[in-house]
Protein backbone atom coordinates (compact mmCIF):
# COMPACT_ATOMS: atom_id res chain seq x y z
CA UNK A 1 0.00 0.00 0.00
CA UNK A 2 1.12 3.82 -0.35
CA UNK A 3 0.35 5.77 2.30
CA UNK A 4 -0.35 9.55 1.84
CA UNK A 5 1.83 10.54 5.14
CA UNK A 6 3.41 13.77 4.72
CA UNK A 7 -0.05 15.91 5.14
CA UNK A 8 0.12 18.42 7.17
CA UNK A 9 -2.55 20.87 5.86
CA UNK A 10 -4.56 17.43 5.96
CA UNK A 11 -5.74 14.54 9.01
CA UNK A 12 -8.01 11.58 8.88
CA UNK A 13 -8.45 11.48 12.76
CA UNK A 14 -10.94 8.83 12.92
CA UNK A 15 -12.91 6.68 10.61
CA UNK A 16 -16.20 4.71 11.99
CA UNK A 17 -19.32 3.43 11.42
CA UNK A 18 -19.26 4.62 7.58
CA UNK A 19 -17.90 8.41 7.68
CA UNK A 20 -14.52 9.65 7.86
CA UNK A 21 -13.64 12.40 10.67
CA UNK A 22 -11.29 14.66 9.03
CA UNK A 23 -9.24 17.60 9.48
CA UNK A 24 -9.11 20.41 6.14
CA UNK A 25 -6.88 23.22 7.65
CA UNK A 26 -8.14 24.43 10.42
CA UNK A 27 -11.91 22.85 9.51
CA UNK A 28 -13.04 19.91 10.55
CA UNK A 29 -15.49 17.65 8.19
CA UNK A 30 -17.63 14.85 8.59
CA UNK A 31 -18.29 12.56 5.17
CA UNK A 32 -19.13 9.14 3.95
CA UNK A 33 -16.92 6.62 2.93
CA UNK A 34 -18.56 3.04 2.03
CA UNK A 35 -15.35 1.38 2.75
CA UNK A 36 -15.91 2.19 6.54
CA UNK A 37 -18.10 -0.67 7.10
CA UNK A 38 -16.87 -1.13 10.72
CA UNK A 39 -18.49 0.56 14.24
CA UNK A 40 -17.54 1.72 17.45
CA UNK A 41 -17.71 4.18 19.86
CA UNK A 42 -17.24 8.08 18.61
CA UNK A 43 -14.70 8.90 21.57
CA UNK A 44 -13.40 11.60 19.67
CA UNK A 45 -15.36 15.08 20.74
CA UNK A 46 -14.49 16.24 17.18
CA UNK A 47 -17.19 14.04 16.16
CA UNK A 48 -19.57 16.74 17.93
CA UNK A 49 -18.01 19.48 16.85
CA UNK A 50 -17.53 19.58 13.09
CA UNK A 51 -17.74 22.50 10.67
CA UNK A 52 -19.35 20.33 8.22
CA UNK A 53 -21.40 17.32 7.47
CA UNK A 54 -22.26 15.30 4.57
CA UNK A 55 -24.94 12.99 4.77
CA UNK A 56 -26.17 10.58 1.87
CA UNK A 57 -29.77 10.39 1.53
CA UNK A 58 -31.56 7.26 1.57
CA UNK A 59 -33.52 8.07 -1.83
CA UNK A 60 -30.50 8.73 -3.18
CA UNK A 61 -27.96 11.89 -3.41
CA UNK A 62 -27.14 13.75 -0.18
CA UNK A 63 -26.26 17.15 1.30
CA UNK A 64 -24.18 19.31 3.74
CA UNK A 65 -26.97 18.57 6.81
CA UNK A 66 -24.02 20.89 8.77
CA UNK A 67 -22.45 23.67 6.62
CA UNK A 68 -20.63 26.48 9.05
CA UNK A 69 -17.46 26.33 6.51
CA UNK A 70 -16.53 29.38 4.04
CA UNK A 71 -17.27 29.33 0.79
CA UNK A 72 -13.64 28.62 0.30
CA UNK A 73 -10.46 27.84 2.47
CA UNK A 74 -7.29 26.81 1.10
CA UNK A 75 -4.43 24.01 2.34
CA UNK A 76 -0.70 23.64 1.46
CA UNK A 77 0.55 20.30 0.76
CA UNK A 78 4.81 20.04 -0.28
CA UNK A 79 5.07 23.74 -1.58
CA UNK A 80 1.42 23.56 -3.37
CA UNK A 81 -1.42 25.68 -2.31
CA UNK A 82 -5.30 23.86 -3.35
CA UNK A 83 -8.62 25.91 -2.99
CA UNK A 84 -11.58 23.55 -1.19
CA UNK A 85 -15.06 24.02 -1.81
CA UNK A 86 -17.75 22.29 -0.20
CA UNK A 87 -19.05 20.54 -3.26
CA UNK A 88 -22.51 18.32 -4.07
CA UNK A 89 -21.67 14.49 -3.47
CA UNK A 90 -19.85 15.35 -0.52
CA UNK A 91 -16.46 16.57 -2.16
CA UNK A 92 -13.84 19.37 -1.18
CA UNK A 93 -12.37 19.46 -4.78
CA UNK A 94 -9.28 17.82 -3.78
CA UNK A 95 -8.23 13.74 -2.76
CA UNK A 96 -5.62 13.84 -0.52
CA UNK A 97 -4.60 10.13 -0.80
CA UNK A 98 -3.50 11.01 -4.33
CA UNK A 99 -0.17 12.75 -2.54
CA UNK A 100 1.71 10.06 -3.04
CA UNK A 101 1.44 9.65 -6.22
CA UNK A 102 2.13 13.05 -6.83
CA UNK A 103 5.25 12.47 -5.10
CA UNK A 104 6.31 9.36 -7.02
CA UNK A 105 5.86 10.98 -10.36
CA UNK A 106 7.87 14.43 -9.59
CA UNK A 107 10.48 12.68 -8.55
CA UNK A 108 10.83 10.44 -11.82
CA UNK A 109 10.11 14.10 -13.82
CA UNK A 110 12.93 15.49 -11.86
CA UNK A 111 15.31 13.14 -12.18
CA UNK A 112 14.47 13.38 -15.97
CA UNK A 113 15.22 17.69 -15.57
CA UNK A 114 18.42 17.46 -13.58
CA UNK A 115 21.41 18.79 -15.20
CA UNK A 116 19.44 20.67 -17.77
CA UNK A 117 17.51 17.90 -19.30
CA UNK A 118 14.44 18.24 -21.63
CA UNK A 119 11.06 19.30 -19.97
CA UNK A 120 9.28 16.16 -20.21
CA UNK A 121 5.67 16.39 -21.69
CA UNK A 122 2.93 14.92 -19.39
CA UNK A 123 -0.58 14.52 -20.57
CA UNK A 124 -3.34 14.81 -17.36
CA UNK A 125 -6.50 12.92 -18.05
CA UNK A 126 -9.30 13.44 -16.43
CA UNK A 127 -7.41 15.84 -14.67
CA UNK A 128 -10.25 17.87 -12.25
CA UNK A 129 -8.76 20.16 -10.25
CA UNK A 130 -5.03 19.84 -11.28
CA UNK A 131 -3.69 18.54 -8.31
CA UNK A 132 -1.34 16.29 -10.06
CA UNK A 133 -1.19 18.73 -12.79
CA UNK A 134 0.61 21.35 -10.41
CA UNK A 135 2.71 18.54 -9.12
CA UNK A 136 4.04 17.51 -12.36
CA UNK A 137 4.42 21.24 -13.32
CA UNK A 138 6.55 22.67 -10.18
CA UNK A 139 8.59 19.20 -11.04
CA UNK A 140 9.76 20.71 -14.01
CA UNK A 141 7.32 19.30 -16.93
CA UNK A 142 5.22 20.57 -19.40
CA UNK A 143 1.48 19.86 -18.92
CA UNK A 144 -1.65 19.06 -21.47
CA UNK A 145 -4.52 19.01 -18.45
CA UNK A 146 -7.77 17.43 -19.87
CA UNK A 147 -11.40 17.81 -18.21
CA UNK A 148 -14.80 17.53 -19.59
CA UNK A 149 -15.81 19.85 -16.86
CA UNK A 150 -15.61 24.15 -17.43
CA UNK A 151 -15.65 24.44 -13.76
CA UNK A 152 -13.12 22.43 -13.09
CA UNK A 153 -10.63 23.35 -15.41
CA UNK A 154 -11.01 27.20 -14.23
CA UNK A 155 -10.72 25.62 -10.48
CA UNK A 156 -7.45 23.99 -11.69
CA UNK A 157 -6.19 27.22 -13.44
CA UNK A 158 -6.88 29.04 -9.77
CA UNK A 159 -4.83 26.27 -8.23
CA UNK A 160 -2.06 26.27 -10.59
CA UNK A 161 -2.02 30.20 -9.89
CA UNK A 162 -2.09 29.88 -6.28
CA UNK A 163 0.96 27.77 -5.85
CA UNK A 164 2.94 30.10 -7.91
CA UNK A 165 2.65 28.51 -11.17
CA UNK A 166 0.45 31.10 -13.31
CA UNK A 167 3.16 30.94 -16.06
CA UNK A 168 4.12 27.40 -15.89
CA UNK A 169 3.94 25.83 -19.42
CA UNK A 170 0.31 23.83 -18.71
CA UNK A 171 -1.98 23.68 -21.45
CA UNK A 172 -5.61 23.63 -20.42
CA UNK A 173 -8.62 21.73 -22.45
CA UNK A 174 -12.56 21.42 -21.37
CA UNK A 175 -13.33 18.52 -23.74
CA UNK A 176 -14.04 14.49 -23.83
CA UNK A 177 -10.56 12.66 -23.03
CA UNK A 178 -11.89 9.93 -25.41
CA UNK A 179 -12.09 11.91 -28.34
CA UNK A 180 -9.36 14.36 -27.04
CA UNK A 181 -6.62 10.90 -27.26
CA UNK A 182 -7.77 10.39 -30.23
CA UNK A 183 -7.38 13.01 -32.08
CA UNK A 184 -3.88 13.03 -30.71
CA UNK A 185 -3.36 9.81 -31.89
CA UNK A 186 -4.10 11.31 -35.37
CA UNK A 187 -2.01 14.39 -34.50
CA UNK A 188 1.23 11.96 -33.90
CA UNK A 189 1.61 13.85 -30.64
CA UNK A 190 3.25 12.11 -28.06
CA UNK A 191 4.00 12.02 -24.25
CA UNK A 192 6.70 11.09 -21.74
CA UNK A 193 4.05 10.92 -19.10
CA UNK A 194 0.86 10.01 -18.52
CA UNK A 195 -1.90 10.17 -15.83
CA UNK A 196 -5.62 9.01 -16.01
CA UNK A 197 -7.70 9.19 -13.13
CA UNK A 198 -10.89 8.33 -14.30
CA UNK A 199 -14.45 8.70 -12.49
CA UNK A 200 -16.43 5.61 -11.77
CA UNK A 201 -19.08 6.82 -13.75
CA UNK A 202 -18.86 9.25 -16.19
CA UNK A 203 -21.29 10.84 -19.09
CA UNK A 204 -19.77 10.95 -22.96
CA UNK A 205 -20.13 14.15 -25.32
CA UNK A 206 -23.62 13.16 -26.25
CA UNK A 207 -24.98 12.73 -22.73
CA UNK A 208 -24.63 9.01 -22.97
CA UNK A 209 -23.68 7.09 -19.52
CA UNK A 210 -20.55 4.93 -18.98
CA UNK A 211 -18.96 2.52 -16.15
CA UNK A 212 -15.29 2.96 -15.78
CA UNK A 213 -15.30 -1.20 -15.87
CA UNK A 214 -17.10 -1.03 -19.13
CA UNK A 215 -14.35 1.02 -21.00
CA UNK A 216 -11.21 1.41 -18.61
CA UNK A 217 -9.60 -0.97 -21.34
CA UNK A 218 -10.02 0.42 -24.39
CA UNK A 219 -9.27 4.12 -22.60
CA UNK A 220 -5.62 2.20 -21.39
CA UNK A 221 -4.82 1.33 -24.80
CA UNK A 222 -5.61 4.51 -26.68
CA UNK A 223 -3.62 6.47 -23.97
CA UNK A 224 -0.59 3.98 -23.79
CA UNK A 225 -0.19 4.68 -27.80
CA UNK A 226 0.51 8.36 -27.07
CA UNK A 227 3.57 7.57 -25.56
CA UNK A 228 7.21 8.92 -26.65
CA UNK A 229 10.16 7.10 -27.72
CA UNK A 230 11.73 7.49 -23.88
CA UNK A 231 8.68 7.81 -21.67
CA UNK A 232 8.92 8.27 -18.21
CA UNK A 233 5.73 6.73 -16.78
CA UNK A 234 2.02 5.53 -16.52
CA UNK A 235 -0.14 5.98 -13.85
CA UNK A 236 -3.85 4.97 -13.57
CA UNK A 237 -6.11 5.71 -10.52
CA UNK A 238 -9.24 3.87 -9.74
CA UNK A 239 -12.22 4.42 -7.30
CA UNK A 240 -14.22 1.51 -8.37
CA UNK A 241 -14.70 -1.05 -6.37
CA UNK A 242 -15.13 -3.69 -9.19
CA UNK A 243 -11.72 -2.50 -10.74
CA UNK A 244 -9.56 -4.42 -8.68
CA UNK A 245 -5.58 -2.89 -8.64
CA UNK A 246 -4.43 -6.03 -10.16
CA UNK A 247 -6.75 -5.94 -12.63
CA UNK A 248 -5.70 -2.29 -14.18
CA UNK A 249 -2.04 -3.67 -14.20
CA UNK A 250 -3.19 -6.46 -16.50
CA UNK A 251 -4.76 -4.04 -19.27
CA UNK A 252 -1.76 -2.07 -18.62
CA UNK A 253 0.76 -4.10 -19.30
CA UNK A 254 -1.28 -5.97 -22.38
CA UNK A 255 -1.07 -2.41 -24.07
CA UNK A 256 1.64 -0.76 -23.41
CA UNK A 257 4.08 -1.15 -26.63
CA UNK A 258 6.38 -3.93 -25.83
CA UNK A 259 9.75 -2.27 -25.94
CA UNK A 260 8.13 0.22 -23.80
CA UNK A 261 6.95 -2.78 -21.13
CA UNK A 262 10.43 -5.17 -21.70
CA UNK A 263 12.12 -1.74 -20.13
CA UNK A 264 9.97 -1.11 -17.19
CA UNK A 265 8.53 -2.18 -14.07
CA UNK A 266 4.60 -2.43 -13.14
CA UNK A 267 4.01 -1.60 -9.63
CA UNK A 268 -0.16 -2.52 -8.34
CA UNK A 269 -1.52 -1.43 -5.20
CA UNK A 270 -3.90 0.74 -2.72
CA UNK A 271 -3.46 4.18 -1.79
CA UNK A 272 -4.17 5.08 2.05
CA UNK A 273 -4.08 7.02 4.48
CA UNK A 274 -3.23 7.00 8.04
CA UNK A 275 -5.71 7.27 10.89
CA UNK A 276 -4.49 9.28 13.54
CA UNK A 277 -7.00 7.89 16.29
CA UNK A 278 -6.69 4.28 15.28
CA UNK A 279 -2.38 4.39 14.06
CA UNK A 280 -4.25 2.03 11.38
CA UNK A 281 -4.36 2.69 7.52
CA UNK A 282 -7.60 3.12 5.89
CA UNK A 283 -8.28 1.98 2.30
CA UNK A 284 -8.92 5.05 -0.37
CA UNK A 285 -8.41 4.22 -4.09
CA UNK A 286 -6.34 2.08 -6.10
CA UNK A 287 -3.71 2.44 -8.99
CA UNK A 288 -1.39 0.86 -11.31
CA UNK A 289 1.63 2.32 -11.98
CA UNK A 290 4.36 2.04 -14.46
CA UNK A 291 7.82 3.36 -14.35
CA UNK A 292 10.49 2.75 -17.25
CA UNK A 293 13.75 2.05 -15.96
CA UNK A 294 16.96 3.75 -17.79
Amino acid sequence: MWISDKWEDYELIDAEGGERLERWGDKILIRPDPQIIWSSERRDPLWRRADGVYRRSKSGGGSWVVNNMPESWCVNYGGLKFKLRPMGFKHTGLFPEQAVNWDWFSALIEKRTEGGGERPKVLNLFAYTGGATAAAARSGAEVVHVDASRGMVAAAKENLSLSGLRDAPVRYLVDDCKKFVEREIRRGHRYDGIIMDPPSYGRGPSGETWKLEECADELISLASSLLSERPLFFLINSYTTGLSPATMGYMLMKSLPRVVASSGELEVGETGLPVTRSGLILPAGASARFEVKY
